[in-house]
């Protein structure tokens, strides 16, 4: 776990969003641990538990495997709280067009602040679960009037109408072991997970050169 600084009444919040156990550190996992070492309180808002990952699994047996899995992970980077939310995994586009379920949404952003919320991209198209997130991040921050800045990530795809937009690089030279200690972490996704490695480490080595650093880590500002 990254060492922190000493925690102060007025402690930044970073918050981030994803649709599956996992996503919050493939997106942002080393900059979540950058944050916590500065200080920062990092909290994470899952949409599913990724149950359906193990089909051939009973449901209760995969959401206790996936949900041990990214506390353990979050714990290595520095996350202080994980919120699952409980929606159902590949059918978020159909449950986030409840209202009711956008309000846990809503509730934590307001009851935590944050300063900074990650999510994923609207152009992220390949996964629809993805693009739900997004959507109901949007609504949510509009109608509550949210006044921090909001950074998008990739998880599948490569950032195309938002090329243009602001970027946010985050130095993770000394951070993106921890990254990659915490996706090994998610032992049920094994054979994806290793399989990302050279990828991982291609986008955070050519995000470090554009950044003037070894490895870094980027985002667009959405808002």
């Amino acid at each position: 776990m990254p060492k922190k600084k000493k925690k102060s009444a007025k402690q930044e919040t970073i918050m981030v969003i994803c649709a599956h156990p996992d996503d919050e550190i493939i997106g942002a996992g080393g900059t979540i641990a950058k944050y916590s070492k500065q200080g920062k309180r990092v909290i994470a808002v899952i949409f599913s538990y990724g149950e359906k990952s193990h089909w051939w699994l009973q449901k209760k047996h995969t959401v206790e495997m996936r949900v041990k899995e990214s506390k353990t992970a979050g714990s290595i980077v520095g996350i202080e709280k994980t919120f699952f939310l409980g929606l159902k995994d590949f059918e978020l586009r159909e449950e986030v067009k409840d209202e009711k379920n956008l309000d846990p949404i809503e509730n934590v952003i307001l009851k935590y602040r944050p300063s900074k919320i990650f999510t994923h991209s609207p152009d992220d198209l390949i996964y629809s679960d993805h693009l739900a997130v997004w959507g109901a991040v949007d609504k949510v921050t509009d109608r509550i009037g949210y006044k921090g800045d909001i950074f998008v990530f990739n998880i599948w795809a490569k950032d195309v109408r938002l090329s243009k937009n602001p970027k946010l690089f985050i130095d993770i030279s000394d951070t993106f072991s921890l990254k990659w200690n915490a996706l090994k972490c998610f032992r049920s996704q094994h054979m994806y997970i290793f399989q990302l490695y050279p990828g991982l480490l291609w986008r955070a080595f050519r995000s470090g050169l554009e950044n003037r650093c070894r490895f870094a880590e980027s985002f667009t500002k959405v808002k």
